[in-house]
């Protein structure tokens, strides 16, 4: 479903752990801001006439840097499986509900998670934490991808 030109540029990012959004975003010619929102409102994407890939991205500046980071990470993954839906926007809640079906937005979450989580970063942080206790893993795995604690539990199954 990604074009093979944005798969090539994610795949580069995904090489390089935390993942550097901004500069995803910057590279799939999407602009991105961080703006005050609504409370209640995580994020948006929608048509840009100024921006090279013709879209770009608000995010929440009032939520957490790991919050924000997920975001983005999910209005990407809209852009890269359902720009033919944005039309006029596309405005995702703190649970990441929009207009948008709930099969999209599914599939937005997943892929986010494999953007702000890559699984051969994971799986080589799991090897390095081994020793630890699982409460530990976690704590320093999010801590060095960038997300929540809550997000890596649920990479890692428990």
């Amino acid at each position: 479903m990604i074009k093979p030109s944005e798969r090539s540029i994610l795949q580069r990012h995904l090489a390089e752990t935390p993942v550097k959004l901004g500069s995803l975003a910057k590279d799939l010619g999407i602009e991105v801001f961080r703006s005050s929102m609504k409370p209640g409102i995580s994020g948006l994407i929608e048509p840009s006439d100024t921006a090279p890939s013709g879209y770009r991205i608000k995010i929440n500046r009032h939520e957490n840097v790991e919050r924000q980071r997920f975001t983005l990470a999910h209005e990407i993954s809209h852009y890269l499986l359902h720009r033919e839906f944005i039309r006029n926007g596309v405005i995702d809640n703190t649970m990441y509900r929009s207009s948008l079906s709930n099969k999209q937005e599914i599939e937005a979450n997943k892929l986010a998670s494999k953007i702000v989580m890559p699984d051969a970063a994971v799986s080589q942080l799991r090897q390095n934490y081994s020793g630890l206790t699982f409460d530990e893993m976690v704590h320093r795995m999010a801590r060095d991808l960038r997300v929540s604690e809550p997000a890596m539990r649920i990479k890692l199954g428990g």
